[in-house]
Formats: C-alpha cells, structure tokens, sequence
C-alpha cells in the first residue's frame, strides 16, 4: 500500500482546526451569534460536522 499523500492529511487536519475555531468563536462571540449570525445555535452544528468529518477522513489516512 502507498501512503497517503500530503494533501489528504493537510485537508483532514485542516477541517479538524477549522470546526474547532468555528465553535470557539461562536462562544466567544456571545450574542452576536458568529461566524454566521442568521443561523444561530445551527453554528455548532456546522462546527462539529466540520469536526466530524476530519475524524472521519482519519480511517482513510495510512
């Protein structure tokens, strides 16, 4: 088998950080509801997918 190749791991890392972030600063920015303020509590979800998917990308990485 080959190993995986740079870009996966940067993109898997990547989404991991970013849905991190993404919650941190909904958090953090209170009331304000950011980083996208019409959807309100919906930012969590969006964080944790994001989250989610960098983990998952974790069962391809050899």
């Amino acid at each position: 088998m080959r190993p995986t190749p740079v870009w996966y791991k940067i993109v898997m890392f990547g989404l991991m950080l970013l849905g991190l972030i993404w919650v941190i600063v909904f958090y953090i920015s209170g009331q304000l509801a950011l980083p996208i303020p019409p959807i309100g509590n919906w930012n969590i979800l969006i964080g944790f997918g994001l989250m989610m998917v960098g983990f998952l990308m974790t069962i391809g990485w050899r």
